[in-house]
């Protein structure tokens, strides 16, 4: 009797832990990404009226490589990094001039230094974005700075490394909130797309560009 009893028990607890793996199945680690958001810049205290800078951010994701841009009727702005070497990219458009600055796996981690440390923390508060459930987080910098993040478990990019303050993330971030003292950057998703990214997304320009190495675009101020 005692050993139907466990064998009932075991079929039991089989099913439930069966029920439970499609939930759990939804984790998809991707490698090829497409990521499209809607950026604004502005006052941390909504009660000014003061203007609002708007462009628009977008990544590609594919492998170990990573491409960030961001595009406005004002500038343009476009990070290439490797996470297999550790060395990037800036190409930038300032005052009419086109810049390619070169950096080391020194300099990104320079230039990075802020999200070093970043614990986030989850809330109980929970929203749907292009589809997907995500958790609301925050996390602060260890310059103050507080980011406010909504991200899905459900997508987790195989390269963590694409964003330095998302790298310790458990999942994807769809949308997301920098509050630096009196400023206020927003990242809202518009589009999402697993599609394959062309590899020519991350061939680095062999001319039209002055270029020089990150030392050089800090003089500038231009390196950032």
């Amino acid at each position: 009797m005692v050993k139907k009893s466990l064998y009932f028990l075991t079929l039991f607890l089989s099913g439930s832990l069966l029920l439970q793996l499609p939930a759990r199945a939804q984790k998809k680690i991707v490698s090829e990404l497409t990521l499209v958001f809607d950026y604004s810049a502005g006052p941390a205290n909504k009660d000014k009226p003061e203007a609002t800078e708007n462009a628009v951010h977008t990544i590609y994701i594919k492998g170990k490589l990573s491409r960030s841009e961001m595009t406005s009727t004002l500038f343009s702005s476009t990070v290439l990094f490797d996470a297999n070497t550790g060395f990037a990219v800036i190409l930038k458009e300032v005052s009419g001039q086109k810049l390619l600055i070169r950096l080391n796996p020194d300099n990104w981690s320079e230039r990075n230094r802020m999200y070093d440390g970043i614990v986030f923390k989850n809330t109980t508060e929970t929203k749907i974005i292009a589809g997907y459930p995500c958790i609301k987080a925050t996390g602060q910098t260890g310059s103050g700075a507080t980011i406010t993040v909504y991200y899905t478990r459900d997508l987790v990019p195989e390269n963590r490394q694409y964003d330095p303050a998302f790298r310790d993330l458990d999942g994807l971030p769809l949308e997301y909130e920098l509050t630096n003292g009196n400023v206020r950057i927003h990242y809202k998703l518009s589009t999402i797309s697993m599609n394959p990214v062309p590899a020519s997304k991350f061939d680095i320009p062999n001319s039209g560009y002055r270029e020089m190495n990150y030392e050089e675009s800090k003089k500038m101020n231009v390196g950032g």
